[in-house]
């Protein structure tokens, strides 16, 4: 199976020249990089469901858990990372352990994850703008807020169908302006945003905490009602499930490996620093959550922060949570379109995407063809499909990914066991072990619909890689003319 070694990798690494990534980024930039992502709008919604239907206020509990198995795949990351500071992640990573194949394979997922992630979130968007803007009376066409394939019902009773979702298309193609001007300035906009929205968040923990009702906590591990998942330690895990879509993030720090300065050091900074500050913010986040309010409150609703900032005489709160929502949505679109054209990046410098995708403009120093032709699609498919048929950023492909990052420091301690490692995984195998079993038992716990979204989308990529990819990969044609 052909693979890439490790001296390669480090070759990639240090090329400089007009066709390369710019070393912008440092240890700051990569943990509010991570931050960005993983504080979006799903904690003010995903904390609210944990907490109604599985984990009561022992919801922090899920959070730990969650983060506790994130945390083992953010050392395995920081490894690798130190390693091969190449863009890529864990495509690239896997390239180098198991193959071409498996890292098409992962590749292919982060795509899934990346690109129909963004459109996702540029829809909700869209969403919450015009309900923050409604609360002061200015309402947005309704025909311009929607796909074509939805309907409204007015407030005079008529019903009027979209033409296209104009904020959703709007807010991709800024975010992609921003990207292809330069990584510096991406992680400077990216900063700001990120200390606005955890202002926000400090600001509800600390206006909140105040008015705390103990009574709500009581019990802090409601009885299971007998079926799996429903309270109790069952419903402590299946909490940890739900509530791990929102961690979903830190591994797109790895992405940003080729334009980091001293990368051995900087990317085990962003990645499990980014991991350590969302999950003290979380679990504070949710224990002053349930503590406003009772748990059972939350039942149904998509906005519980709304139902707990009542108990408070701080009403002017809700507009602020809307506005973080909005920071939150913005920050994760940016985050994950440079993610998704890194990852592209590297795939096409390996020969198994066209060429388009890998080229460096002279000024900016970013992938500005592949930002824009990305940009341009993911907006199109944000303004035209309606949230129903995008769907959620499913976590499979991440956990995955994840699954394949934990394997490939066990077989790079066997193969490579001397490599210089900026950073070492501790306890191995113990910990990669640990990261592996507690990402499968995640996607087990998976619905069975998520899976055959899956083997649907493999089934498209593999095609892909079969007719396009091998028959153009630069290692394969490399390895073909050394044997001729």
């Amino acid at each position: 199976m052909l693979k890439k070694s490790l001296e390669l990798l480090r070759l990639e690494a240090a090329e400089t020249g007009a066709n390369t990534l710019k070393r912008s980024l440092n240890g700051f930039s990569l943990i509010a990089i991570g931050i960005g992502v993983i504080i979006g709008a799903g904690l003010f919604s995903l904390t609210g469901i944990a907490a109604a239907e599985n984990a009561g206020p022992a919801v922090t509990l899920s959070f730990l858990v969650a983060a506790v198995g994130c945390a083992f795949s953010a050392l395995c990351y920081a490894e690798f990372a130190s390693m091969v500071p190449v863009a890529g992640s864990a495509y690239t990573y896997s390239y180098a352990t198991m193959g071409e194949l498996f890292a098409w394979i992962i590749g292919w997922d982060l795509i899934l994850e990346y690109s129909v992630g963004a459109a996702t979130v540029a829809i909700s968007w869209s969403q919450y703008l015009v309900r923050f803007l409604s609360k002061y009376d200015l309402h947005l066409p309704a025909r311009l807020v929607m796909s074509p394939f939805e309907k409204a019902t007015l407030a005079d009773g008529s019903v009027v169908s979209g033409l296209v979702n104009v904020p959703a298309m709007l807010i991709v193609l800024a975010i992609t302006a921003i990207i292809v001007r330069g990584t510096s300035r991406s992680a400077w906009f990216n900063a700001l945003v990120v200390s606005l929205k955890v202002l926000v968040v400090l600001v509800f923990i600390a206006l909140g905490w105040q008015y705390i009702d103990p009574a709500n906590y009581q019990p802090y591990i409601p009885e299971n009602t007998g079926k799996f998942g429903e309270f109790g330690l069952s419903g402590i895990l299946r909490g940890a499930g739900v509530v791990f879509f929102v961690f979903i993030g830190f591994d797109i720090v790895a992405t940003m490996a080729q334009e980091t300065k001293n990368p051995q050091k900087n990317m085990p900074i962003g990645i499990i620093g980014s991991l350590l500050v969302c999950t003290v913010l979380f679990v504070l986040f949710g224990h002053v959550m349930t503590g406003l309010a009772n748990y059972t409150e939350f039942k149904g609703s998509a906005a519980p922060v709304a139902i707990a900032i009542e108990k408070t005489p701080y009403a002017w709160l809700s507009s602020a949570i809307i506005v973080a929502i909005l920071i939150g949505y913005t920050s994760v679109i940016l985050v994950d379109l440079m993610g998704q054209s890194r990852v592209f990046f590297s795939m096409s410098k390996d020969g198994l995407l066209p060429k388009i995708f890998s080229e460096i403009h002279p000024r900016f120093h970013t992938p500005l063809q592949s930002s824009l032709l990305l940009g341009l699609f993911i907006s199109l498919f944000a303004g035209f499909v309606p949230i129903s048929v995008v769907g959620e950023m499913t976590s499979i492909g991440t956990l995955l990914a994840f699954v394949m990052v934990c394997l490939g420091v066990l077989i790079m301690r066997k193969k490579e066991p001397n490599a210089p490692r900026g950073f070492r995984t501790p306890w191995v195998p113990v910990v990669p072990i640990l990261g592996i079993l507690t990402c499968l038992l995640m996607m087990v716990s998976l619905p069975a619909d998520t899976w055959l979204r899956l083997f649907v989308w493999l089934a498209i990529g593999l095609a892909i890689y079969y007719g396009y990819g091998k028959k153009h990969s630069k290692l394969g044609q490399a390895q073909k003319e050394a044997g001729s």
